[in-house]
């Protein structure tokens, strides 16, 4: 396990924990309460879900990058319909449920981003939601799986008021 891919997995380990514990406090209201500024209406619990969801399809994504096979097909409008047909699947998950997926999955996500190499770390590739501009495997997981809790997180305190 080489130093980058250790920091990578604990910065992925890191948001995950802050996001878990600030929904943990939340009341029944606050979890169902619709996230601003998402345009589909999804609740707060819902978010966590997906976020827990996700992971493992994220760090797919940056292992393909980093074995230099083009992720072009991977696009804004396939998120979109994941993200809604996750939401109509998941509406009604617990807040056990989802915190236990996000723990677990987060975990799972760090430890195999432990393994990447510096090699494939800097390896590129074009990537559809990134306009098929040649990303690295490090961006891929930096922009997606390490930022992904940290940027919800900050849309459920931006529409919680705390």
């Amino acid at each position: 396990m080489g130093a980058r891919a250790e920091a990578l997995a604990k910065r992925i380990e890191q948001g995950a924990a802050q996001l878990a514990a600030y929904v943990e406090k939340l009341s029944d209201a606050e979890w169902n309460t619709p996230v601003a500024p998402a345009r589909d209406g999804r609740p707060v619990g819902v978010i966590v879900h997906h976020v827990a969801s996700v992971y493992p399809i994220e760090v797919q994504l940056a292992q393909a990058i980093g074995s230099g096979k083009s992720m072009s097909d991977v696009t804004w409008d396939v998120v979109k319909k994941m993200n809604s047909d996750h939401a109509a699947a998941n509406g009604g998950a617990s807040r056990s449920d989802a915190l236990n997926l996000l723990r677990k999955n987060s975990s799972e996500a760090a430890n195999a981003v432990r393994a990447f190499t510096d090699e494939q770390l800097d390896t590129a590739a074009p990537f559809g939601l990134s306009f098929d501009a040649p990303v690295t495997a490090q961006f891929v997981i930096e922009d997606h799986a390490l930022r992904h809790s940290w940027h919800h997180l900050a849309r459920i305190k931006e529409t919680l008021g705390k």
